[in-house]
């Protein structure tokens, strides 16, 4: 009976709910519902169960119960979604850091995989440039080459977390702004205090702990107690070939997305 009432309380968080995907650009706005069918892969959590259509963003967010919408007041523009457990456990690292001097503001949140699959396929057909400011679909012509360099800030949709609604991007999207001035001293005080409220920074540095997946991404913060059971789901049951319905989405099995992608995260990330 004791170990019960321990799963429940530990899991109390960990409900079902969002939509999104990864990107180095906005976020989420209002986004259209898509209809989710049955199925037997999921892992339960507190008396639900997520499943592979959650994990991969096949929902809307707007209408999903475990889903809220973020007040302007925490965020750059409206329509932003996010989890309610995400969002509480958010607003008390917003409140902990403004009495530090630091203002936290979500500029991307939720995406569904609609949404993820217009972000990709506008960077994947040159609609909008990458990174660098080329034209992806000129630049490079071979179908890896272009997916991999899409792949250092953008995901592939399906493969995202930020479909998860438990994953958000902050201040800015770009490493140099948290190197200096205000940013650093926002970086720094994540880095130190984050994880007090639940949230872990998935994109590190890449090196020997995380010699794959996507860029350092100073600005993505995650939200443990549920991002943790869905990592897990995926690497119990998301492979490369459910990655479809895509342009490029044929360079999913080579690449290796979710060995490389979806499982390539800080290890403080990852689930025990």
């Amino acid at each position: 009976m004791i170990f019960f009432l321990f799963l429940f309380l530990t899991c109390s968080a960990c409900q079902p709910a969002a939509s999104e995907g990864r990107q180095h650009a906005v976020g989420s706005g209002p986004q259209e519902a898509v209809a989710a069918k049955p199925e037997a892969d999921s892992l339960p959590m507190a008396g639900k169960a997520f499943t592979t259509d959650y994990l991969m963003g096949r929902f809307d967010p707007s209408s999903h119960p475990d889903f809220t919408l973020v007040s302007t007041k925490y965020a750059s523009r409206e329509g932003l979604y996010l989890r309610k457990d995400t969002y509480e456990a958010f607003l008390k690292m917003y409140e902990a850091a403004k009495k530090d001097g630091i203002t936290l503001t979500i500029l991307s949140a939720t995406r569904n995989f609609d949404y993820q699959k217009g972000l990709w396929e506008a960077k994947w057909t040159g609609a909008r440039t990458i990174e660098d400011g080329k034209d992806a679909s000129k630049a490079y012509p071979a179908p890896t080459s272009r997916a991999l360099k899409i792949l250092e800030y953008s995901s592939m949709p399906g493969s995202s977390r930020h479909h998860w609604g438990t994953d958000m991007d902050l201040n800015a999207l770009n490493n140099e702004h948290f190197e200096t001035g205000q940013g650093l001293k926002t970086y720094e005080w994540l880095t130190a205090n984050a994880s007090a409220y639940g949230f872990c920074q998935p994109y590190s540095p890449k090196g020997n702990t995380r010699p794959y997946g996507y860029n350092e991404e100073k600005w993505h913060w995650s939200y443990l107690p549920v991002a943790q059971p869905l990592t897990q789901l995926a690497r119990e049951k998301l492979t490369d070939e459910m990655i479809q319905g895509f342009k490029g989405a044929e360079t999913a099995k080579s690449i290796g997305i979710v060995e490389k992608y979806v499982l390539g995260i800080n290890p403080d990330c990852l689930p025990k």
